[in-house]
């Protein structure tokens, strides 16, 4: 029984390295072939691991691992449809897992709860910081530059999936060895939330600079849809925020403003960068290189295409790193984005399985009393539109390929223009992970937290200067939004002078900026995690929600329960692990 058991881990570890290479690059014809020549570790050590093209191939196959259909769905659902902003949307109920998370009836044995995806894209990671350094020994054509700026990209993938599994379960198993041997202990018991975020920054830190800092000209998919050096910065500034180290949080910001300022500045002097003259110096957004949104003639809405459907020249100057699909799969062999295709909604169905909630299409719906949206921008800002296609209650982030918004003679109430959606099955958008408002936003909100509160004069004082920063870096990503031509401030400094309001109004400019980007539920549990408290993030699951409110905040009043259950399969094979205390034994979604 011991010998077939290896065996059928053989076929697996062939079906793995198989799923990571493309179809050309395959060395054998069979599994059966496989079988019959030799061991598995003598073909992965000698057949397998020889030269730089076996290596560049499994980096590839790290990539298409972490942009599967498995990751990016909970990369959806763990960041964002806990939050205030999703509900059910069409024929929700034929996904009962979907639909017990909406109603936070979270249990152990919901499907969204499992992480195996993200452990496949750390275990590839893992085996190439392994076996590159000895590819890179007996073959010449793999310079120790290219080998260092290897482990820093797998590094850096295998720290970002990581920092999904904390931000999500909080605890979770720890490692950075590489599993290819049956004997290996596989049951880690769970490492602390700070100790494996003390582990990611260190390791980060310890690559950022081997890593590329800009990829060639010739290959634009790669300047965003590759690890650089700015996606490592951009990482380490929002490690740094969840351990309220906000120093260095503002440090690595700022590396990442300056290098998207100066590419923006190489687009200009190469005229490769299509904006008005208003907005060649960014005089508009106070200095910051945010992509233009105003095309011309009353009409606004570039900005939206430029990072929501497939430019990837202009896109570089704001987005810093991305998961690349396709919207021909079955040509250039990149996959498409099912995940936005099934729950945002595609050219055959209007609505997905999500849909905005009743909270943010009410707000939209409002002249005045909004809590998402600015009632002094009125009718104008971009992202009323961006997000939400009102009209028939979808979400516009990543299903529209186009949108155009024309304030015309009625400045109040511009005419809307959502001209294509992606094809179903066909979705070509992009999966954003940082773009450049993300970071100057992350930037803000760690400003915030070096203010004192109070309003006494030497308090007021003390806060002067902060509260300047604060606010030219979140009046900046909003007036990016505002469709007028000559732009006149919608946010008013003086409104927003103690701590209270500036972290309030950081956290609402997040919300409608980086809406249905999978971040909103990160940004309530990092804030109650820095409160010791949940008030805030439970309010905000309970705004969505006409019933069962009490029910919702009851559950939410711990804090174990901002976090996922651990699958119950995992508890099973891995006797280490302890079930979230808010999830009883892992069997049922009752509270201890």
């Amino acid at each position: 029984m011991k010998k077939q058991h290896h065996i059928i881990n053989k076929v697996k570890t062939l079906a793995l390295l198989m799923a990571m290479a493309p179809v050309s690059t395959l060395l054998f014809s069979s599994c059966g072939d496989f079988l019959e020549i030799e061991p598995r570790n003598e073909i992965v050590l000698e057949k397998f691991w020889n030269e730089k093209a076996d290596v560049d191939n499994i980096v590839t196959g790290c990539y298409s691992a972490l942009q599967s259909d498995a990751c990016i769905r909970r990369m959806m659902i763990w960041g964002e449809v806990r939050s205030d902003n999703i509900a059910a949307g069409t024929n929700t109920s034929n996904d009962a897992n979907l639909l017990n998370i909406l109603n936070e009836n979270i249990t152990a044995k919901n499907n969204y709860t499992e992480w195996v995806s993200f452990y496949n894209v750390i275990n590839r990671c893992n085996t190439v910081i392994k076996y590159a350094p000895e590819v890179a020994e007996i073959d010449p054509g793999y310079t120790q530059s290219e080998l260092q700026a290897t482990i820093a990209e797998m590094v850096a993938l295998r720290s970002l999936s990581y920092f999904y599994l904390i931000r999500s379960f909080r605890d979770v198993p720890f490692t950075r060895e590489a599993y290819i041997d049956d004997d290996q202990r596989m049951d880690l018991p769970a490492t602390t939330f700070e100790n494996v975020l003390d582990s990611l920054i260190d390791d980060l830190e310890s690559v950022k600079a081997q890593a590329v800092k800009r990829y060639p000209t010739t290959t634009p998919i790669y300047q965003t849809g590759r690890i650089t050096q700015d996606a490592i910065y951009a990482m380490l500034s929002e490690m740094y925020l969840w351990k309220q180290d906000y120093d260095r949080c503002i440090e690595y910001a700022d590396l990442v403003i300056e290098s998207k300022k100066k590419l923006a500045k190489e687009f200009q002097d190469s005229r490769q960068m299509t904006s008005s003259s208003d907005d060649e110096n960014f005089s508009r957004t106070n200095g910051y290189p945010l992509l233009n949104n105003f095309t011309t003639n009353n009409r606004f809405g570039e900005a939206f295409g430029y990072l929501f459907a497939d430019e990837y020249r202009y896109a570089q100057q704001e987005i810093i790193f991305q998961l690349v699909f396709s919207d021909n799969p079955s040509i250039n062999n990149m996959p498409a984005n099912a995940a936005v295709n099934e729950f945002y909604g595609n050219d055959n169905v209007a609505v997905g399985l999500l849909a905005p909630s009743d909270y943010v299409l009410e707000d939209i719906a409002k002249s005045s009393g909004r809590t998402i949206y600015e009632d002094k921008n009125k009718k104008l800002d971009a992202r009323l539109y961006f997000n939400c296609n009102s009209g028939n209650t979808s979400i516009a982030k990543y299903v529209y390929r186009d949108l155009t918004i024309n304030t015309g003679s009625n400045a109040q109430n511009p005419a809307v223009e959502y001209t294509r959606k992606w094809d179903v099955n066909d979705n070509g958008s992009n999966w954003i992970i940082y773009r450049l408002s993300d970071i100057m936003l992350l930037k803000a909100e760690a400003i915030t937290q070096k203010l004192r509160d109070g309003s006494d004069e030497d308090i007021n004082k003390f806060n002067e200067p902060y509260l300047a920063q604060i606010f030219s870096l979140v009046n900046a990503v909003n007036k990016r939004s505002v469709c007028q031509n000559v732009l006149a401030d919608t946010l008013v400094a003086g409104d927003y002078m103690t701590k209270s309001q500036m972290e309030d109004l950081v956290m609402r400019e997040r919300q409608r900026e980086l809406m249905f980007e999978g971040k909103r539920w990160y940004d309530l549990v990092r804030r109650a995690r820095r409160e010791g408290r949940t008030t805030i993030l439970s309010q905000a699951a309970m705004q969505k929600v006409t019933s069962g409110g009490s029910l919702i905040a009851n559950k939410l009043a711990k804090m174990d329960a901002m976090y996922w259950p651990y699958y119950y399969t995992e508890l099973k094979v891995n006797k280490n692990l302890v079930q979230n205390p808010a999830f009883s034994s892992g069997e049922n979604s009752s509270y201890e």
